[in-house]
């Protein structure tokens, strides 16, 4: 039985995409598009935080199998890689792309064509990577892909630091939100990505994407997600991404049954050993006490932790 359509397919027939599309391209012209309000005009080539101006820049795309189960199937996740970001983590494992900017700019047919070419190759999903800077391309270069026969679902992976303004452009256009919950702690969130509203933002975030997709919904016969929300948490050391409190959060205020995948991977990368806390790799005790609060709070875990992100 073939899984539903994706939800942008709608969008483009009753004329929302294209809506979305063009208001968000309107809103680089004075950037407030994530919390860092940066205000400026995007569309003149002046650039924020995100270094980003009217072109998405990708650092890279293909069928990428180191992703979650329900996303990977047999044939792979869709994954582009958006270079550059918002939120800019000390300890970034991709610290080359979101801090330095690898990769090439693309304009809007250049963009839609990686989508199709994807979907040619097998691809059960597209999965933005790193997006919440490039809302507005992704929409432009999506109405263009989805009038070409584009029509497997859009996976929105993202650090979490997404305003709720900029989330709701995107409601009944995106299928799966796989959002990372990085940090309970603002103080944490302050001396790692210099966001001290980062706890705040990405809770009103979740709830956000939640009310838009509900919990994920897997294809019995496939195995293959096709709406709803992942969330990816990663552990860090010395218990400072405060997991417990998170576990909590998501229990008491999305749904006990969210999809979590406890990450295991964390290693100093980038600038991370400027912070003595985060120095060292994580311990199998550290990540032992996260699933056990995981558990604790009562929240449906993926079975198998995610694979270290390799670069194709």
């Amino acid at each position: 039985m073939a899984l539903p359509a994706p939800s942008y397919l709608n969008a483009l027939k009753d004329g929302t995409l294209q809506r979305r599309a063009e208001q968000a391209l309107a809103k680089l012209a004075h950037c407030t598009l994530c919390p860092r309000r940066c205000a400026v005009n995007r569309t003149a080539g002046e650039t924020g935080i995100c270094k980003t101006g009217r072109l998405a820049k990708v650092a890279s795309y293909n069928a990428h199998f180191g992703e979650e189960t329900p996303l990977v199937g047999r044939n792979g996740s869709g994954t582009i890689f958006f270079s550059h970001c918002n939120l800019l983590c000390n300890f970034c494992q991709n610290f080359e792309i979101s801090h330095l900017g690898e990769g090439r700019e693309l304009d809007d047919e250049q963009l839609a064509a990686i989508m199709l070419d994807l979907q040619q190759s097998g691809c059960h999903n597209i999965n933005f990577v790193t997006p919440t800077h490039v809302v507005p391309q992704i929409l432009s270069a999506l109405l263009i892909a989805a009038r070409q026969g584009l029509d497997i679902p859009l996976v929105y992976n993202c650090g979490g630091y997404d305003r709720v303004e900029a989330l709701r452009m995107l409601e009944g256009i995106v299928d799966i939100y796989m959002p990372d919950f990085k940090f309970w702690d603002s103080t944490t969130a302050r001396d790692t990505c210099d966001a001290p509203d980062y706890p705040e933002v990405a809770r009103k975030a979740l709830v956000e994407m939640h009310r838009q997709v509900g919990d994920l919904q897997i294809d019995r016969e496939s195995e293959l997600a096709y709406k709803g929300v992942l969330v990816r948490h990663l552990v860090l050391p010395g218990g400072l991404a405060g997991t417990a409190k998170i576990m909590q959060f998501i229990a008491d205020r999305i749904s006990t049954d969210t999809y979590v995948n406890v990450m295991a991977q964390y290693r100093p990368c980038g600038r991370a050993r400027e912070m003595p806390e985060l120095s060292h790799a994580l311990s199998p005790l550290e990540y032992d006490e996260a699933v056990r609060a995981t558990q604790a709070a009562g929240i449906r875990r993926l079975d198998k932790p995610r694979r270290v992100f390799q670069l194709w």
